[in-house]
């Protein structure tokens, strides 16, 4: 079979071309010995069925980051290369062009965004560039498909580049000065709105305020679409299914068995949250409680992504984000962890090195607490008055900060610059925003959901066997004499490594002073991401990687709750 390698520079529009010629037949998975995500799918070709690759983004064939690694590998695999080039950049995308050309590798050139180049007043000469080229060259705009059609019917006369000799860097560069000027003219336009807001969107002053905006309208979205789904969708189904597995339970009868697939019955009945059954808590914490907000948050991340907001946003953290060991990148885990900290885990793998993502992952499973947990924050401080949850998040936002500082200090590795390209603002075209999400949602559904179900039948086999009573046990003198907090709150700590909102609930009855639930709640966010955050670090940053983040977890949750109650409540 046939394999067509799509290359380009990042922000060309790859994706949109992809969804185009492949559909919905998708496979999004790790290239090998990485985790750098590449997407494989089929197409038709007049000559058979071809294997389409979507290499990720990137500037050169002479890799500086994994991902560029990644592209400069999957290029040796490739029977034909779509060289995906951004209309409106000619001059910056014509070096990988160049690059690709020079390998010999049969290729065409999809000059991609071709309506946003007329509307800049960008006039190129295809015929012209095509001659200099010596590879058939076809306008295209991904979004609407315009120019797809021919694009497949041109890919059997791709060929190797007959005008294209190896060069010297600076040949290179010389040569694309050459061809930009002999193919391209733009003509004077007035600056639009479109214009003015993409300025303002990256000038300190005013990109702040957008920023700001942006994330609260994208958290009151996914909180509307995470909880429409819940309402709507999901507890439906699970209605449902309380008949089958109540008749599962009179089947099973009492005994270890009973606990472990169907958990506590509550006053006769099953209750999702408390039963704490494989087959009741097990399927409906996935499901019915992160799965929803995964589907929002990556709907957003997606029309986010498409509108080109995102390197705005991470030009703007930029500065920032280098003191704590990252780039601006950094505030896309951050972004994603409020929704629910498994896709912010996922979400480190836009970091280039380990110790980026390391610090990354460490600094939003210390203190970035999920949309449920928040929630019940504000449930269960609030009626004690607004300063009482401020505590909480100025806590957690000083540990962030501090215990990004000194990871930068301590992790060995490096923390390249970050160079990015500010795409202009597009308007998201539904059919490809959609497909991207439910590409991202079936890699969740296959990475995560699988280590999620074990880890929770590890935590009932715990439970029923009075193990995880016997470790309460054994930490309540922590509890009394360094937090502060009645030898109770150690259950609900180690409830929190299951599901860290049903943990916050437990807290309530245990009749704490305000400022010990401000204690034990911070606690609760610092000390360990839940199980399904705990298994995907496993798989992201490996063992040690995950017990030295859990070390740093452990640590900095003791110091944090000693200090606050010392703070808050004395000695």
């Amino acid at each position: 079979m046939k394999t067509v390698v799509l290359m380009g520079n990042p922000n060309v529009g790859k994706s949109g071309i992809f969804s185009r010629l492949t559909g919905t037949r998708v496979i999004t998975s790790n290239y090998a010995g990485t985790t750098v995500d590449v997407s494989r799918g089929k197409m038709h070709l007049p000559d058979g069925p071809a294997a389409v690759i979507d290499a990720p983004g990137t500037y050169s064939l002479t890799p500086t980051n994994p991902a560029e690694e990644v592209a400069a590998e999957i290029l040796g695999e490739a029977d034909v290369v779509v060289n995906v080039v951004d209309a409106t950049n000619l001059e910056r995308n014509l070096y990988l062009t160049l690059e690709t050309l020079e390998r010999g590798v049969p290729a065409t050139v999809a000059l991609n965004l071709w309506d946003e180049a007329g509307h800049q007043g960008i006039t190129i000469d295809v015929a012209g560039l095509e001659a200099l080229l010596g590879v058939p060259v076809v306008p295209t705009v991904g979004l609407s498909g315009e120019g797809i059609r021919e694009l497949v019917e041109r890919l059997g006369e791709a060929r190797p580049s007959a005008t294209i000799r190896p060069m010297s860097e600076e040949e290179r560069w010389v040569a694309v000065g050459r061809i930009t000027g002999a193919v391209q003219t733009i003509a004077h336009r007035h600056h639009t709105l479109a214009d003015r807001l993409s300025e303002a969107s990256i000038r300190p002053t005013t990109g702040l305020f957008i920023a700001l905006a942006v994330i609260a309208a994208a958290f009151l979205a996914v909180r509307w679409i995470g909880e429409g789904l819940i309402a709507y969708v999901f507890e439906p189904l699970f209605d449902l299914y309380t008949p089958i597995v109540m008749r599962a339970s009179d089947l099973l009868g009492p005994g270890i068995l009973h606990e472990i697939l169907i958990g506590h019955l509550i006053d006769g009945e099953i209750d999702y949250v408390q039963s704490m059954g494989l087959l009741t808590t097990g399927l409906y914490v996935p499901f019915a409680m992160i799965l929803p907000y995964i589907v929002a948050f990556y709907l957003v991340l997606s029309i986010l992504e498409d509108t080109g907001y995102l390197p705005r946003l991470a030009t703007l953290a930029d500065t920032f984000f280098h003191r704590l060991g990252m780039h601006g990148y950094g505030i896309i885990p951050v972004f994603l962890g409020f929704g629910c900290n498994v896709p912010g885990a996922l979400a480190t793998r836009v970091l280039e090195t380990k110790k980026q993502r390391f610090i990354a992952a460490t600094l939003m499973s210390l203190a970035i607490p999920c949309m449920a947990q928040i929630a019940m924050v504000f449930g269960v401080l609030g009626p004690f008055g607004l300063q009482y949850v401020v505590m909480v998040f100025v806590t957690l936002a000083l540990v962030y900060v501090v215990a990004g500082l000194i990871l930068n200090r301590v992790v060995p590795g490096e923390c390249p610059e970050i160079f990015l390209e500010i795409p202009p603002y597009r308007a998201p075209d539904l059919r490809a925003t959609v497909t991207k999400t439910w590409m991202r949602v079936r890699g969740f559904i296959g990475e995560a959901i699988p280590y999620l179900f074990l880890g929770i039948l590890l935590v009932n086999l715990l439970y029923s066997v009075g193990f995880l009573d016997l470790l309460a046990a054994a930490f309540a003198p922590v509890m009394e004499a360094w937090l502060g907090l009645p030898a109770g709150a150690a259950v609900a700590l180690l409830v929190g490594f299951l599901r860290k909102d049903l943990a916050v609930g437990m807290l309530v009855p245990l009749g704490m002073s305000p400022e010990q639930l401000v204690i034990a709640v911070t606690m609760l966010t610092i000390y360990f991401p839940c199980v399904a955050t705990f298994v995907v670090l496993l798989r992201e940053l490996g063992a040690r990687g995950m017990l030295a983040a859990a070390g740093v977890m452990v640590t900095t949750a003791l110091l944090v709750g000693g200090a606050l109650r010392m703070i808050l409540i004395g000695f």
